[in-house]
């Protein structure tokens, strides 16, 4: 006797998601969202600060925020914004001197959750501003990581830096005659930076390129890669203003499968739910718990 269930298209069809190898939080952000933590426990009586939003993800800050956290505007007067003697956590993004000397005249309780790669990038900054180089920075001018090393550089007297955030603008560059040092964003794509320094050593004699990616980005990106070939469809998962999250969206959709981004299960596309096998990436600023709420969303729901 032949049953219903093992007619093929009256069977229930279950979707299938792979995670990609590695995904989410890198190193330096996990150690500043668990500063913030600690922070909240040893100082319950007091408002915890953070300097400009933590990471680049409103799920996470969100979350923070219903825990009592503030965001202090680093485009603002800083004294007009922070309670004396109350605590604040400079992201791994990092924070300039001249801001870091405000926080102390704020009278605010420092605490430093830089992340150590980026620590390296503002040093070596300031190493080469002292010698006399001109410091080109490759990335985004906007970005806090960048803000922040540009401030090494110009805490030198006559310290010289130039943000360069395509090769188109590394093209119309015009070399002045000085020693140069090109430093990358840690979170660019070593494609990107690759071709800014392509361009910039044709024009520049001499030119210092420092190897300064973290290898986050690259284990994201390769990862990705991967997974493409596995799956039907690709679901990155992190905010819409994180860098690192928006290049592997990128890299997604220049690859052969259908790709979107997504920041929480509420924001997934319904065309992802036409797929069989799924594939999740997520950016280094992306909580493992968005990641679990996504994944358990294209799983309760069949096809």
């Amino acid at each position: 006797m032949i049953k219903l269930d093992d007619i093929p298209h009256l069977q229930e069809r279950h979707r299938q998601v792979k995670r990609a190898k590695v995904l989410g939080y890198c190193m330096g952000v996990r150690r500043a969202v668990e500063a913030v933590y600690r922070a909240l426990a040893k100082y319950p009586d007091k408002t915890v600060y953070t300097y400009g939003p933590l990471i680049h993800n409103p799920v996470t800050i969100r979350l923070l925020e219903a825990k009592g956290v503030r965001i202090v505007n680093p485009d603002e007067e800083l004294k007009s914004q922070i309670t004396p003697d109350s605590p604040i956590i400079i992201r791994a993004h990092g924070i300039a001197p001249k801001k870091r000397q405000e926080l102390i005249d704020c009278g605010a309780i420092i605490i430093d959750a830089t992340c150590p790669r980026v620590i390296a990038s503002q040093l070596r900054a300031a190493q080469y501003s002292k010698k006399g180089y001109t410091v080109i920075l490759a990335g985004d001018k906007n970005h806090g990581e960048l803000i922040g090393i540009k401030g090494y550089v110009l805490s030198v007297p006559n310290g010289q830096c130039i943000t360069v955030q395509t090769a188109a603008e590394a093209e119309k560059l015009q070399y002045d005659g000085a020693p140069t040092v090109l430093i990358a964003q840690t979170t660019i794509k070593r494609e990107e930076y690759r071709a800014i320094a392509k361009i910039l050593n044709s024009k520049i004699p001499n030119l210092t390129v420092l190897e300064t990616i973290c290898p986050a980005t690259d284990e994201r990106q390769e990862a990705l890669m991967e997974l493409v070939e596995e799956v039907d469809a690709i679901l990155v998962i992190g905010g819409v203003n994180s860098a690192n999250t928006r290049r592997l969206l990128q890299t997604a959709i220049d690859s052969s499968k259908p790709a979107w981004l997504a920041e929480s299960a509420d924001d997934i596309p319904q065309d992802v739910y036409q797929y069989g096998t799924i594939g999740l990436a997520a950016g280094a600023s992306t909580p493992d718990s968005s990641i679990d709420a996504i994944e358990k969303r294209l799983l309760d729901k069949s096809l």
